[in-house]
């Protein structure tokens, strides 16, 4: 099949199958003479393998590195066990994170109870004075914005 009936068949964004192969997760298509990408059913359910991965937050390191581990079937799971329980580390680090972003943004909502002019407005007042301060913009120790998964890439949809 072509790149379009992959994208339709896997309901995948023709950029971000493109970005897989890019990045490895994918492995080439074969071309045909006319010079299209060529994908098999072994394509197609790769693709299925990394999309699930990438539903569960998973970065593309972790989902390269199960790959590996998925073309080895006689191979051990305990690094897919261990991948896992790092895993489910960094999604807890996150829940904590965003505890601790919803505490400070309800604290900051406190601040501005009735609708006034933006002159007097507690919350623009408390966005500015905290502007010099890390630690009560968030982006101190254990704060700032939460990302994406752990070093988890931007692109093409993935």
């Amino acid at each position: 099949m072509k790149i379009g009936d992959l994208a339709r068949a896997s309901q995948t964004p023709v950029e971000t199958i493109r970005f897989y192969e890019r990045e490895g997760l994918l492995p080439p298509a074969p071309r045909s003479e006319g010079n299209y990408r060529v994908y098999t059913t072994q394509h197609a359910e790769q693709l299925a393998f990394v999309r699930h991965c990438r539903s569960l937050d998973m970065s593309l390191d972790e989902v390269r590195v199960l790959l590996k581990l998925r073309s080895q079937p006689d191979a051990a799971c305990d690094e897919v066990n261990a991948l896992l329980d790092a895993h489910i580390g960094h999604v807890a680090q996150r829940i904590r994170s965003l505890r601790l972003l919803e505490k400070q943004l309800k604290a900051l909502r406190e601040r501005c109870t009735d609708p006034d002019a933006a002159r007097v407005c507690g919350i623009l007042d408390g966005l500015a004075r905290a502007g010099g301060s890390p630690e009560s913009t968030g982006t101190g120790p254990g704060g700032g914005h939460v990302k994406a998964t752990h070093g988890r890439l931007g692109g093409g949809g993935a």
